[in-house]
């Protein structure tokens, strides 16, 4: 059977199940109750039975003389339910009282009264008891039938029934009512969240006088609708960044081919002009290759492999790469690197390439560029540093962003395209580190990445933030 797909279903369904539950119990207890207490009843009133039975004989009646008159003790008896027997020594019946028929039960001598259940088509329930008179043993049998007993408590399960059904339609009935009204505040979110769209990502959910559990719900989904509005803004930046940055090398080639084939021009104006045009290509190119790369770790795989890597040999190498670029500008790149993380070689050579790249794109000439490393207990601090233009503070918080550039004058032909910090922070985020920058004009600039000494998790490497442009 399909569970109903209303939430106030539901919970009305649930609420009468408990009902159920709970007034069931109640009854099966009741019930118990009643018939054990039903039982006693019937088990002192056969007792007192004995007992006036054996006064009676005590007073010096014999039982001949009882037997002349078995009416005296139907009447007794009062009611069409009681038994009674005095039987002698043999299993003889000397005394007899039996409206529903039943056999002379055949029981053993017990000087104590004793109680048992007779089955059969006419149960009943019996007690007997051994008593000497007259110098011979008599056995006094006193009974009831519990058919009655049978017919009341039937017609009290009836009751119990009908109320247990009758209380659980009620139940749900009033489940569903006070479910309705309970979850009016989430239809009025409902309806608050159906009016925000792409055009209205700056409207918010409005919880105020709302209880503590829909408050708290609402301030989560106004806390989403934030990065979810930041996110589409960062989008709509990151697409017009990207399509400027496209445009220019773009026209640059279709200008520069346009012009060219205006006239008749000899092989080797044709020869400047393809190379000019192969500069934009490698630049396209570059800048492609830096996106695809973003995508890449933004979306790891299972199967980038991670492996233990010597930072003192990788920022040497590094070193030894750059050492012609920093030498042509007068520089020199000092290193005092050590430990080792667990991390991708080749994403981690190109977040340290671009750090350096950076380092000699904007420092001034002939100041050294200094790597080194702060090794602490989870954590080993990649650092580097280079003496240049300080950056304003309302540049360092975006100077990770795609395609930004705190002055975007600066750009040439080996320029990264304003992607090489923000794949830095990408590959950065990918090992679970994090990335910083602090500028000054006493100790220069220093961008500093962050990455965990051991895996956080191999197997599966949590997903990186989103980048922020």
């Amino acid at each position: 059977m399909p569970v109903p797909n209303s939430l106030a279903m539901r919970l009305s369904l649930l609420f009468a199940l408990v009902s159920v539950l709970l007034l069931g119990s109640i009854g099966a207890y009741l019930y118990h109750s009643l018939q054990r207490e039903i039982a006693w009843r019937d088990d002192q009133m056969l007792r007192g039975r004995l007992e006036r039975m054996e006064a009676l004989l005590d007073d010096g009646e014999s039982v001949a003389a009882l037997r002349e008159r078995p009416q005296l003790y139907a009447n007794m008896l009062g009611n069409r339910d009681s038994l009674l027997w005095i039987l002698d020594p043999q299993g003889e019946v000397l005394i007899e009282v039996n409206p529903g028929h039943l056999a002379v039960p055949t029981l053993p001598e017990s000087r104590e009264v004793r109680l048992d259940d007779v089955a059969g088509a006419v149960p009943a329930r019996l007690a007997w008891q051994t008593l000497e008179q007259g110098g011979r043993p008599l056995t006094l049998v006193a009974g009831k039938l519990l058919e009655e007993r049978r017919q009341m408590l039937a017609a009290y399960r009836l009751r119990l029934w009908l109320a247990l059904a009758a209380g659980a339609l009620l139940a749900f009935l009033l489940g569903w009512g006070v479910s309705r009204r309970g979850l009016r505040p989430l239809r009025r979110l409902a309806e608050q969240a159906n009016r925000i769209d792409v055009r209205h990502l700056d409207r918010r959910l409005n919880a105020a006088g709302e209880t503590e559990e829909i408050g708290a719900l609402s301030l989560g989904l106004n806390r989403m609708l934030d990065r979810l509005e930041e996110g589409f803004m960062q989008l709509a930046r990151y697409s017009a960044d990207m399509a400027h940055e496209m445009r220019t090398p773009l026209t640059n080639l279709l200008g520069q081919t346009q012009h060219t084939l205006r006239r008749e021009r000899g092989a080797e104006e044709y020869r400047q002009v393809l190379e000019s045009n192969i500069e934009e290509y490698e630049r396209l190119s570059r800048m492609i290759d830096s996106m695809l790369l973003l995508a890449r770790t933004e979306n790891p795989s299972k199967e980038i492999p991670r492996e233990e890597v010597d930072l003192g040999l990788l920022v040497e190498q590094l070193c030894e790469y750059f050492e012609g670029m920093a030498e042509e500008d007068g520089r020199e790149l000092i290193h005092h690197a050590s430990g080792s993380v667990v991390a991708n070689c080749e994403l981690l050579r190109r977040a340290l390439a671009n750090l350096l790249a950076n380092a000699l794109r904007h420092g001034r000439s002939g100041t050294p560029i200094r790597v080194s490393t702060v090794t602490k207990e989870e954590w080993v601090e990649l650092r580097v540093q280079n003496q240049g233009e300080v950056i304003a503070p309302e540049d360092l918080s975006r100077v990770f962003e795609r395609f930004y550039r705190c002055d975007p004058a600066r750009t040439g032909a080996v320029d990264s395209g304003g992607l090489g910090l923000a794949i830095v922070r990408s590959i950065a985020q990918w090992h679970g580190g994090e990335v910083g920058v602090e500028s000054s004009a006493e100790r220069g600039t220093t961008f500093t990445l962050s990455l965990p000494r051991v895996s956080r998790d191999a197997a599966a490497p949590p997903p990186p933030a989103r980048e922020t442009a």
